[in-house]
């Protein structure tokens, strides 16, 4: 067998997506990042998050560089008839909890129980920039299709 390497045996679900126990947060992860300024209007934010199929929305931090915020879906609710008002600085969840692409999915998940929240930004923690937003979705994602 030339230039063939035999699939690796799985480990209790699809060859392609591991089970949730096997997991880690890469495996679940859409990577890449969309951002908004501090001062956009809610509505604009609503908008970003509907033409990109998006639940959360990044707010970087001065320079851009560090993430200072996130604004989720259920902001946008939050923020209701007075969206157009109100901006993403105001809204944003500012108190960041973050995982790594190599980190366990199953941490990952009791994190988001214990903050009672349903997104986590995926930090590159050598550089400390963040790679993506990891959803309830995305890890629901892992336990329909983690089942070979």
């Amino acid at each position: 067998m030339t230039g063939r390497h035999a699939p690796p045996e799985p480990l209790e679900g699809s060859w392609l997506i591991p089970s949730l126990e096997h997991a880690r947060v890469r495996d679940a992860l859409h990577f890449g990042v969309i951002t908004c300024l501090r001062d956009t209007p809610m509505d604009i934010v609503a908008r970003i998050m509907s033409t990109n199929h998006v639940h959360a929305v990044v707010v970087p931090g001065i320079g851009g560089a560090e993430p200072w915020g996130v604004v989720t879906d259920r902001d946008v609710l939050a923020a209701g008839r007075d969206a157009a008002k109100r901006v993403a600085a105001s809204c944003a969840t500012t108190e960041l909890v973050t995982v790594a692409p190599d980190d366990r999915l199953e941490d990952a998940v009791e994190l988001m129980r214990e903050h009672g929240i349903s997104h986590l930004m995926v930090v590159d923690r050598a550089r400390n920039t963040p790679v993506g937003v990891l959803s309830t979705l995305d890890v629901a994602g892992i336990v329909a299709w983690g089942r070979g």
